[in-house]
C-alpha cells in the first residue's frame, strides 16, 4: 500500500471521531468523515452525510467517496451511541435503537466497502468497540451487550475475508473526554427499586470521566495501528482501574469478579 491512504471515518464531526480525522489528515492521509447530519466543510478533512442506520444512505456515501478517491484503504467505524439506565427499565424500542447503530450499523458500512477492498485485493477495517466490551456494566447493559457483539462480528469477519488480503481489528478504547455521555439514551421511567443503585453508580461513572483522557492519544493508536503491517486483533486503550478490571475479568473466578464490580459500585 502506498504511504498515502484514503481513509473513511464514520461518526467523524465529534469526539473520538473528530481527533481521528485530525491526526491522520495531520499525517498526510486522505481523510473522509461522516456525519448524519449535513455539515460544513472542517477545515483539514472533508465530511459526508451518512446515516449508519439507513442502507441507502449509507451505500451513497460509500459510492461517493469511491467515485471521487478510486477506493477506500482503510474503514474505522466510530459512530456509536451510548446508553444508561437499568436493564428491566430499557424499553427494547430503546435497545434496538442502540443494536441498530453499534451493530448493524458498523455492519452496513462493511458491506458496502467490502466489495471494492476485495476487487483491490487489500483494506483494513478498525471497529471501535469498548473496554465495556469485556464486561457487563451495571446500568450499561445494552452498551456492554452492543460492544461485545461488535467484537465477535469483527472476529467471525477477520478470519472470512483474510483470503482477500483483507484485516479486520478492534481497538477497544477506555473513558475519554467526550460528549458520549450527554448523548447517552435513556429509558422513559426508572423503577423506585432501582433508583439508589442508578444514581449511585452514574455519579461513580460522571467522576470517572472528570479523569478521562485526550482523544488524541486513541488517534495516535490508530495511526500506529495503520502503520503495522499485521496489527493484533484487538487493542485495549485504558488505563488503570480499567486495564486491571480486564485482566481481573480474565483471571478471577466469576463470582469473584462479579462481587469485585458490586464493591465498585457500591
Amino acid at each position: 500500500m502506498s504511504m498515502n491512504k484514503v481513509v473513511l471515518v464514520t461518526g467523524g464531526s465529534s469526539g473520538l471521531g473528530k481527533a481521528i480525522c485530525g491526526r491522520l489528515t495531520k499525517a498526510g492521509h486522505t481523510v473522509i468523515g461522516t456525519s448524519r447530519k449535513a455539515l460544513d466543510q472542517v477545515a483539514s478533512y472533508t465530511m459526508v452525510t451518512m446515516d449508519v442506520t439507513d442502507q441507502a444512505s449509507v451505500q451513497r456515501a460509500v459510492a461517493d467517496v469511491i467515485a471521487l478517491h478510486g477506493k477506500i484503504d482503510v474503514l474505522i467505524n466510530n459512530a456509536g451511541l451510548g446508553i444508561q439506565g437499568p436493564a428491566e427499565d430499557i424499553e427494547p424500542e430503546l435497545a434496538l435503537r442502540l443494536l441498530d447503530t453499534n451493530v448493524l450499523g458498523p455492519h452496513r458500512v462493511c458491506r458496502a466497502v467490502l466489495p471494492h477492498m476485495r476487487q483491490r485485493g487489500n483494506g483494513l477495517i478498525i471497529n471501535i468497540s469498548s473496554v465495556a466490551a469485556n464486561f457487563g456494566l451495571p446500568y450499561r447493559s445494552f452498551y456492554s451487550a452492543s460492544k461485545a457483539a461488535l467484537e465477535r462480528y469483527s472476529e467471525a469477519l477477520s478470519t472470512e475475508v483474510d483470503r482477500f488480503g483483507i484485516d479486520v481489528v478492534t481497538v477497544q478504547p477506555g473513558e475519554f473526554n467526550t460528549n458520549i455521555g450527554a448523548a447517552r439514551l435513556r429509558p422513559t421511567h426508572i423503577t423506585e427499586e432501582h433508583r439508589p443503585g442508578y444514581e449511585k453508580a452514574m455519579e461513580i461513572l460522571g467522576n470517572s470521566m472528570h479523569h478521562s483522557r485526550d482523544p488524541d492519544e486513541l488517534a495516535a493508536v490508530i495511526q500506529q495501528i495503520m502503520a503495522t503491517a499485521k496489527p493484533r486483533t484487538t487493542t485495549v486503550v485504558a488505563h488503570g482501574m480499567q486495564q486491571f478490571s480486564i485482566l481481573a475479568k480474565k483471571l478471577l473466578p466469576g463470582r469473584l469478579f462479579a462481587r469485585m464490580v458490586r464493591k465498585h459500585y457500591e
